[in-house]
């Protein structure tokens, strides 16, 4: 589970906005990305990043691993 306090000082690589956490990515809705969180770990390349409508409909789910 990631701290809460990370998610509170997290924002966005790309446009530095605000980013909330759907089950297992940390989303930017301005950007429309999808960043995956790895072992509790946020991945927050912007080149790693998934499309958000690619994350919605893999249900904010992913199997991959660091």
């Amino acid at each position: 589970m990631i701290n809460k306090k990370l998610l509170e000082i997290l924002a966005c690589p790309k446009c530095k906005g605000n980013i909330e956490k759907k089950e297992m990515f940390i989303i930017c809705k301005k950007c429309k990305l999808a960043f995956p969180i790895l072992d509790d770990v946020p991945d927050m390349l912007i080149d790693d990043a998934w499309k958000l409508e690619k994350a919605e409909k893999a249900g904010f789910k992913h199997n991959l691993k660091l």
